[in-house]
C-alpha cells in the first residue's frame, strides 16, 4: 500500500508544507523556514525510496496513480515513473531544500510567500516529470511559470528584475501556444491525450512533422536553444541565488525532458527527419554561447551562457538516437543540475557579502577565503568535464554516441569542452588569485557552516556519478533501449 502510493505522497508533501505555512503568522519566520525545510527534505527522502523500490528489469511505468479528471472527455490525472523520469524527480527534491537553505538569511521580505512559491513549484515539477497525459502535461508545464515569475519579479536583486520576469514568461508562453494547438489537434484525431495509448497510435509522416515542430517550438525555448536563449542570462542575473539554482538545476531540463518523453517517441519519423536541424542549431549554440561567455563581466552571466552550451551538448547526445548518446545525455543533465547549481551558490556566497557580481571587483580571494575557493575550484573542474566528475562521464558518452552518427557534429560539440576550459578557468583565476582589491572590497569572510553543508550533497553527487556512474545508468538501460527500439520499429 505504501509503495503503491509513494508517488502521490511525494507530490502532496510539498503542497502540505505550503498549506501549513499559510496558517503561520508572517512574523514567525523561524517556524516558516523550518516547516519549508522539513517538508522539502521529507520529499527528498521519499524520492530516494522511488530509487530503492524501482524495478530495473522493465521499461513499464511504475508507482502509477490514476484519477478521473474529465471522464466524459477521456482526460485523466495519470502519473508514473520510468528510468527516464526517475532521476529528474530525485534531482528536483534534492535541489529545493538546498534552495531553502541558501535563502535562510538572504530573503528579508515576504518570507512566507517566498517559501510557499518554492514548495508549490516543487510539487508542480514532480507532476510534470511524472504526468502521462498530454493536456495535463501542458497545464502543469505552464503553471511552473507562475511561481518562477514571482521569485524573479519580487525577490530579484536589481531594478531590471521585472523586465527579466516578463521575458521569462513571454518567451516560454508564446513558444508553448503552438504545442497547445498540436495537443488539441492530436485529441481531435485520436480522441485521447493518454500518453501510453498515443505511443501505439501511428501518425501520418506529414502530420508528425507538423506536430514535432509545434512541440519543438515550446521545448527549444526551455532548453534554451539559439536564437531563443536571450531570456535565460537575463533571468539568471536578476533572480535571487535560489532562483538561479532551481532555474539552472531543474527548469532547463523541462525542454530536454519534453523532447525525450514526448517528441521522440510520439513522432519518430519526424525526429529522424529534423535531426540535422537540431544538430546544426545545437552546434552553433555550443560555440556561440561559449565564446559569448568568455567576454562577459558578470559572474552569473558567465555561468548562464555556460548552461546554454552544456544543454545544447545534451541535445547532440539525445539526437544521436543510440544508447551511448541518450544515456550520456541523461547523465549530463543530472551532472549539469548539480554542478551549475553549485556554481550559482558559489556566486551567491560572494554576492551576499559584497553585493556585486562584477568580476573586476574581485581578486586574491584565495588569501582570505580558502575553503570557498577550494569548493569553487572543484566545481570549476567539474564544469569543464574533468575526469572523475559527473560531467566527464556524461560528455564522454555523448561524444561517443554522436561520433557514431556524425563525426563533424561530434567534433564541433567537443570544442565546447575546450572553450569551457577557457571561460571557466579564466573566471576562477580572476577571482581566486592575484592581489586583494581592498579598494573595492575591504572585508572578506570565508563560507560559514550552513553554506558549506549546502555544497556537500552536490560534491558527493558529482563525485559519485563520476566514479561509479553505473548505479545511475542501471535504472536507465531498459527504458532507453525501449525508446530506441520503439523509434526504430515505428520508422521501419
Amino acid at each position: 500500500m505504501f509503495e503503491s502510493n509513494l508517488l502521490l505522497i511525494l507530490i502532496l508533501l510539498p503542497l502540505l508544507g505550503a498549506v501549513t505555512i499559510i496558517f503561520i503568522k508572517d512574523t514567525n519566520t523561524k517556524l516558516i523556514r523550518n516547516v519549508a525545510l522539513i517538508s522539502s527534505m521529507s520529499a527528498f527522502v521519499f524520492s530516494t525510496l522511488l530509487w530503492v523500490f524501482f524495478d530495473r528489469s522493465t521499461a513499464k511505468f511504475q508507482f502509477v496513480e490514476e484519477f478521473l479528471w474529465i471522464p466524459s472527455s477521456n482526460i485523466n490525472f495519470f502519473v508514473g515513473v520510468d528510468g527516464i523520469s526517475l532521476f529528474f524527480v530525485i534531482l528536483t527534491t534534492l535541489l529545493v531544500p538546498l534552495c531553502i537553505l541558501a535563502s535562510w538569511d538572504s530573503v528579508k521580505i515576504y518570507m512566507k510567500e517566498y517559501m510557499i512559491a518554492f514548495l508549490v513549484m516543487e510539487s508542480l515539477l514532480i507532476i510534470v516529470f511524472t504526468i502521462l497525459d498530454l493536456i495535463l502535461f501542458y497545464v502543469f508545464f505552464e503553471a511552473i511559470l507562475i511561481p518562477m515569475f514571482l521569485i524573479i519579479g519580487v525577490w530579484g536583486s536589481r531594478e531590471r528584475r521585472i523586465r527579466a520576469a516578463y521575458m521569462l514568461f513571454f518567451y516560454t508562453l508564446i513558444g508553448s501556444v503552438l504545442m497547445l494547438l498540436a495537443i488539441l489537434a492530436i485529441y481531435a484525431i485520436t480522441g485521447t491525450t493518454d500518453y501510453q495509448i498515443l505511443l501505439t497510435t501511428p501518425f501520418d509522416e506529414s502530420l508528425q512533422k507538423v506536430f514535432w515542430i509545434a512541440f519543438f517550438a515550446s521545448f527549444a525555448v526551455k532548453v534554451p536553444m539559439v536564437p531563443v536563449h536571450i531570456w535565460l542570462p537575463e533571468a539568471h542575473v536578476e533572480a535571487p541565488t535560489a532562483g538561479s539554482v532551481i532555474l539552472a538545476g531543474v527548469l532547463l531540463k523541462l525542454g530536454s525532458y519534453g523532447l525525450i518523453r514526448f517528441s521522440m517517441p510520439l513522432f519518430p519519423a519526424a525526429t529522424i527527419f529534423y535531426t540535422p536541424l537540431v544538430y546544426t542549431m545545437a552546434a552553433v549554440a555550443v560555440i556561440y554561447t561559449s565564446l559569448t561567455a568568455i567576454r562577459q563581466t558578470d559572474m552569473k552571466r558567465i555561468i548562464a551562457y555556460a548552461s546554454v552550451a552544456h544543454m545544447n551538448v545534451i541535445l547532440v547526445g539525445m539526437f544521436a538516437l543510440n544508447a551511448q548518446g541518450l544515456e550520456g545525455a541523461m547523465i549530463q543533465q543530472l551532472a549539469h543540475g548539480l554542478v551549475s547549481s553549485a556554481l550559482f551558490l558559489c556566486v551567491g556566497v560572494l554576492y551576499d557579502r559584497h553585493h556585486t557580481r562584477l568580476v573586476r571587483y574581485y581578486g586574491g580571494v584565495a588569501h582570505t577565503m580558502p575553503i570557498f575557493v577550494t569548493v569553487f575550484m572543484f566545481f570549476t573542474m567539474a564544469n569543464i568535464a574533468f575526469p572523475l566528475t559527473a560531467n566527464f562521464v556524461g560528455e564522454f558518452l555523448i561524444l561517443v554516441g554522436a561520433f557514431q552518427v556524425n563525426t563533424t557534429i561530434a567534433f564541433l560539440s567537443a570544442t565546447g569542452m575546450i572553450l569551457g576550459g577557457g571561460y571557466s578557468l579564466w573566471l576562477y583565476n580572476r577571482i581566486a588569485f592575484g592581489n586583494l582589491k581592498i579598494q573595492s572590497i575591504g572585508a572578506y569572510s570565508d563560507i560559514n557552516r550552513r553554506e558549506f553543508f549546502i555544497q556537500i550533497p552536490l560534491i558527493l553527487g558529482t563525485f559519485l556519478m563520476g566514479i561509479y556512474p553505473e548505479i545511475f545508468l542501471d535504472p536507465m538501460h531498459v527504458s532507453v533501449a525501449n525508446l530506441i527500439e520503439h523509434i526504430q520499429a515505428q520508422v521501419t
